[in-house]
């Protein structure tokens, strides 16, 4: 390790055992480089790199602060690191998501609100309304799942698949152009996810959610096989947003 990557850890480690907690204010930078025994210019490299990693955030003119460590904050540069991932990794993603969102699906159905529900019904209606639209459809498939997991009041599951999920979109849009067929089982799909949410019924949302994943993947990993590529994005995906 590096002298840095020493004072990192030595901060980090004073953050995991209750020295510095959420939301606190650290000694002043000399005060503390002289408590843990490191130079002003290491502490200074330190609190640049847990800046970055959203663990500190300097307050000009106040002093540097420890953040709220919430999980959307903390699991923020894994979008970034996702989206760079190359090769067949989009296929890797695919099988995550196929691993962690039925089951997620699942605590849904055990925890979702009139409200939730609600919102899921909204964007599974602007998917209908969007049938002739891929890009359109896709972004509000993305919302419908997202307003899925944040049902399950799991601030932790419900980044780690957003970013997961995110990365898959463009996949989707191409599965939409490609397939003529693809809006309407897509549609369908959905609307047997949302009967199970409404049922309130963990078997049969997870299945439902299962089916609906696999069937992506399948026809992913057919055409990846062929040799053909995820045509690029012409421009940028802006997101359906969810009230709040």
């Amino acid at each position: 390790m590096s002298l840095t990557d020493k004072a990192i850890a030595r901060i980090r480690r004073m953050i995991r055992e209750g020295e510095l907690l959420p939301g606190s204010k650290l000694p002043p930078e000399q005060q503390l480089a002289a408590e843990l025994g490191l130079s002003r210019n290491l502490m200074r490299e330190a609190v640049k790199s847990l800046v970055v990693a959203r663990v500190l955030e300097i307050r000009r003119g106040d002093g540097t602060y420890v953040t709220s460590l919430a999980p959307g904050l903390l699991l923020e540069g894994l979008g970034g690191a996702v989206e760079l991932l190359q090769g067949d990794t989009v296929l890797e993603l695919t099988e995550v998501r196929r691993l962690f969102e039925p089951v997620a699906t699942a605590l849904a159905a055990t925890r979702i609100s009139d409200e939730d529900l609600a919102e899921v019904e909204r964007h599974l209606a602007a998917m209908r309304d969007a049938r002739d639209d891929v890009e359109l459809l896709t972004r509000h498939d993305a919302a419908f799942h997202r307003a899925v997991i944040r049902a399950t009041g799991n601030e932790t599951l419900a980044t780690l698949l957003e970013h997961i999920s995110g990365r898959t979109v463009r996949a989707r849009v191409w599965r939409g152009l490609a397939d003529a067929e693809a809006a309407g089982r897509t549609i369908a799909e959905h609307e047997a996810i949302l009967d199970a949410l409404a049922a309130r019924d963990p078997n049969l949302a997870q299945a439902a959610a299962l089916m609906h994943v696999n069937t992506t993947e399948r026809w992913l990993r057919d055409h990846l096989a062929d040799g053909e590529e995820i045509p690029a994005a012409t421009g940028p995906q802006p997101t359906v947003p969810l009230r709040t």
